[in-house]
């Protein structure tokens, strides 16, 4: 079960020793995009007015450390990383004390090559990655160059294992049923001796998951303060004139439906995230945005700050 994990992990992780300013987060959780990988407006559709996303991506901010660290890597890390720096600026150079990704789909790790010698040129940037995410970005181009000229440093991670990260917070690697074509996909749990929050932003399906572990969407639920999940597609009427069962994503009305039972403390815990430029809860104002809180569930904005301590 999670909840020993956690309890292991959170007596590995010690807390900071320094008195926390009741005004702001020693460790902190930033929502830097909440769109799917293209985010939106789309390319060929420049016409579309409706909110501007970008691709699903989250930063931890360990201010005790002065450290902070980002979940997937998307096409807008450009932007991302501007708006970062407002709420915590960096303390050094990029500001990339890690980098998780989730898997090898354009909007998780495109922006890795924001980070060679045509544009940052950074220097050893930590990527945590699974062993076939890892084995791809070191065996093909352009992802190989920057292993070689020493923008990244690979770091493996293991599904299953809680990896302590800094003396702050950890992460444990959740692999999850998804096309797989480069790589495996994860989700990640973020551990700190606070609170915990899941970020699983692209999943086939909840009931394979369930399946294929001795967890389900519930019992994630139950372990976290904070669950961030794949929202890609409202219902199956999204896409006219698509088959959208070739595009196997929970729908956010399913998931509700799923979650209906739970309690209004367990429903308030999950953040949809990773929505396409059809869904509708990509408007705030919507009346699908609006059943989402009325079902006591929410969506992930850009910009949302959530304490870990």
């Amino acid at each position: 079960m999670i909840r020993p994990l956690a309890a292991a992990l959170a007596l590995a992780i010690p807390s900071a020793a320094s008195a926390q300013d009741a005004a702001q987060c020693s460790l902190e959780l930033v929502v830097l995009g909440a769109g799917q990988d293209a985010g939106a407006p789309q390319i060929g559709n420049a016409a579309d007015d409706g909110p501007e996303l970008w691709p699903s991506s989250l930063a931890v901010v360990d201010r005790a450390r002065g450290e902070r660290f980002l979940f997937d890597a998307t096409p807008a890390i450009t932007d991302q990383l501007a708006l970062l720096d407002e709420i915590a600026p960096p303390d050094h150079g990029l500001g990339i004390d890690g980098l998780f990704l989730t898997h090898a789909h354009i909007g998780h790790y495109l922006g890795l090559a924001w980070l060679g010698r045509e544009a940052a040129g950074a220097d050893g940037v930590p990527v945590y990655a699974m062993p076939r995410m890892a084995k791809f970005l070191r065996t093909n181009g352009p992802w190989s160059q920057l292993v070689d000229l020493g923008n990244i440093e690979l770091r493996d991670l293991a599904g299953g294992d809680v990896q302590a990260i800094t003396d702050h917070f950890g992460v444990w690697a959740i692999e999850v049923p998804h096309r797989d074509e480069y790589s495996e996909t994860v989700g990640f749990v973020v551990m700190s001796p606070g609170k915990t929050a899941l970020y699983v932003p692209d999943i086939d399906s909840w009931e394979d998951f369930a399946a294929a572990s001795p967890l389900d969407l519930s019992a994630l639920i139950a372990a976290v303060d904070h669950a961030f999940i794949d929202a890609t597609f409202w219902d199956d009427n999204e896409l006219p004139g698509r088959d959208m069962s070739e595009i196997p994503h929970p729908r956010v009305t399913a998931t509700m439906a799923m979650l209906a039972d739970l309690p209004d403390s367990e429903r308030a815990k999950v953040k949809f995230i990773h929505y396409n430029h059809t869904n509708p809860i990509r408007d705030p104002d919507s009346a699908e945005s609006r059943e989402v809180s009325a079902r006591g569930f929410a969506v992930a904005r850009r910009g949302d700050r959530h304490c870990l301590d």
